[in-house]
């Protein structure tokens, strides 16, 4: 495998049964099928390098939160080969409680994080519970510490990760989201995250009513497409459709871990 081309891989860890009618600004009562959230992790890994996106969140906070834990993130991470003590880069899409969790997880990482997205977790609008319910103080105070212990790069805007890999900030969920284009043997795979929670909200230009500026995040769903150009693999952060699309890392991880980056014809 080239140096700047990656396997890549969705880690489902958590779940929540959700109405459809939950997940949209504009939702009718009458959208009253089952929209689940799946909650994931990602990894992009190559011979040179193994990058994770989001840190996903503890058992302690899922219990708190009401999530169930279907496979801890470590065990995910264990069964595609990846140590979590031997990563050294994680890239944090935004600090809500399911991206920036499991503190102790990444012992030897750098985090990777937009300059705006500290200064709004740490800034006024944190004084708002409508905002800051989706943040963990603890969460964000060891991002804080880890910022002190020289362990956080900071970015402003668009940025080059590593060959093959980009960092893209959309803002609009959060005020500092970022998502990650990396590079395949079958094309570009966005990485998504909160950008766009389901395929429906991107391919429908609807939006999950949690957020920071309801313009910014539909003026990104052309910024992903875009980015994903002619294979649109668009990977949005929250839908149970990706394991569906997607195939298996292996068979013992059907309907859990799914490879991004094959290709699918």
């Amino acid at each position: 495998m080239a140096s700047n081309q990656y396997e890549v891989f969705a880690i489902k860890y958590a779940q929540l049964p959700r109405k459809a009618r939950a997940n949209f600004v504009d939702g009718d009562a009458h959208e009253t099928s089952d929209m689940p959230l799946d909650y994931f992790v990602w990894v992009a890994r190559n011979d040179q390098r193994t990058i994770v996106v989001d840190t996903g969140f503890s058992e302690a906070t899922g219990i708190r939160r009401g999530r169930t834990i279907t496979n801890p993130v470590e065990e995910g991470l264990n069964a595609i080969g990846v140590d979590p003590a031997a990563v050294h880069e994680v890239v944090i899409s935004h600090m809500h409680y399911d991206h920036c969790g499991n503190e102790n997880l990444f012992p030897a990482a750098r985090y990777h994080l937009q300059d705006a997205e500290m200064e709004y977790a740490t800034g006024r609008s944190m004084c708002h519970h409508g905002v800051a319910h989706a943040f963990e103080a603890d969460d964000v105070a060891r991002m804080v510490h880890r910022v002190f212990d020289g362990r956080v790069a900071f970015h402003d805007g668009d940025d080059a990760l590593a060959p093959g890999i980009s960092l893209h900030r959309l803002g609009g969920h959060t005020k500092g989201l970022q998502i990650v284009r990396v590079e395949t043997a079958n094309g570009p795979v966005v990485l998504a995250s909160d950008a766009s929670h389901f395929y429906a909200h991107f391919e429908q230009r609807r939006v999950f009513p949690v957020l920071y500026n309801l313009a910014d995040v539909i003026e990104g769903y052309q910024t992903l497409t875009e980015l994903a150009g002619a294979g649109r693999r668009i990977i949005p952060g929250h839908d149970p459709l990706v394991l569906d699309r997607y195939p298996a890392a292996s068979e013992a991880t059907a309907g859990w871990i799914a490879r991004l980056d094959l290709n699918l014809d």
